[in-house]
């Protein structure tokens, strides 16, 4: 059920091509307002966000006026099973009170950063392991934010946008600021990460077309022992399977993004995904 009240309206399937496209330049996805995290982050606030929070947050990143980053992954505990998260979201009196450190925090290094989507530990022991955790919304400038330091991906720290690890010491912020309510982390987690993933494969699809594209122009351009360096040894055959390799992997995600269609929508409902 694409919405244009706030865009083009287009469905994941729509979208894929077109982060396809931005893929092949680093630039694009950013001229375009449609980078991690902001574009995972708008959608995250688009299907979970109450009017309040849409209208103080997501508009201003739609806008290109502001930017965001999302907490979830910690530095001390596999949180590729969140379930391990050791930062805490408390609520006390009309308060959400949050005590932890994450890294690996996207866009954390960007000075036009304004709000954070942190994902803690709720302490809702009553409920089962996959409502216990929650996401909170909290402004940059809060007392107790402290950005440690800005962590290298292959070398580079990707300035000056960068993945940082930031701590939280006794952060508080209005109960308002949970998403969608306490303890539907995992919920809105699903929601957003289907979407982000399937952006992300497609910009890097992009990314190898064009990489595939410059090779095959080197290779037809540059000669050695009087042929084209593409006509020598085996080149013919890795050119062959470069080209085999992306067309599966771009099947393969354009079929994710339908099947995403059914999931994202449906997580809103009642948490689960269609496999």
């Amino acid at each position: 059920m694409p919405d244009d009240t706030l865009g083009a309206g287009l469905s994941v399937t729509d979208y894929a091509p077109i982060a396809e496209l931005t893929g092949r330049s680093l630039l694009a996805p950013h001229v375009f307002n449609c980078n991690a995290p902001d574009s995972g982050n708008m959608e995250l606030l688009w299907r979970y966000g109450t009017q309040e929070q849409q209208d103080k947050w997501l508009t201003p990143i739609l806008e290109g006026k502001t930017r965001s980053v999302f907490c979830m992954t910690e530095p001390d505990v596999a949180s590729s099973d969140a379930t391990n998260m050791q930062a805490t979201a408390v609520v006390d009196g009309d308060e959400i009170v949050i005590n932890g450190s994450k890294w690996w925090s996207s866009g954390l290094g960007d000075p036009a950063v304004d709000v954070l989507i942190v994902m803690a530990y709720t302490a809702d022991e009553s409920a089962d392991r996959h409502h216990q955790h929650s996401m909170v919304l909290v402004p940059v400038n809060t007392p107790g934010v402290n950005i440690k330091r800005m962590l290298k991906v292959f070398g580079d720290y990707d300035a000056p946008h960068g993945h940082g690890e930031i701590s939280f010491e006794n952060v508080r912020v209005p109960v308002s600021h949970f998403i969608g309510g306490p303890g539907k982390g995992f919920e809105i987690a699903q929601g957003r990460l289907g979407p982000g993933r399937i952006h992300h494969c497609m910009r890097c699809i992009g990314a190898a077309e064009k990489s595939l594209e410059l090779a095959v122009k080197r290779g037809m351009s540059r000669t050695a022992f009087g042929k084209p360096l593409l006509q020598l040894g085996g080149n013919f055959e890795r050119i062959s399977e470069a080209r085999i390799k992306i067309d599966q992997a771009r099947l393969l995600t354009l079929y994710a993004a339908q099947k995403n269609g059914c999931s994202g929508y449906q997580s809103r409902i009642d948490g689960n995904l269609c496999y």
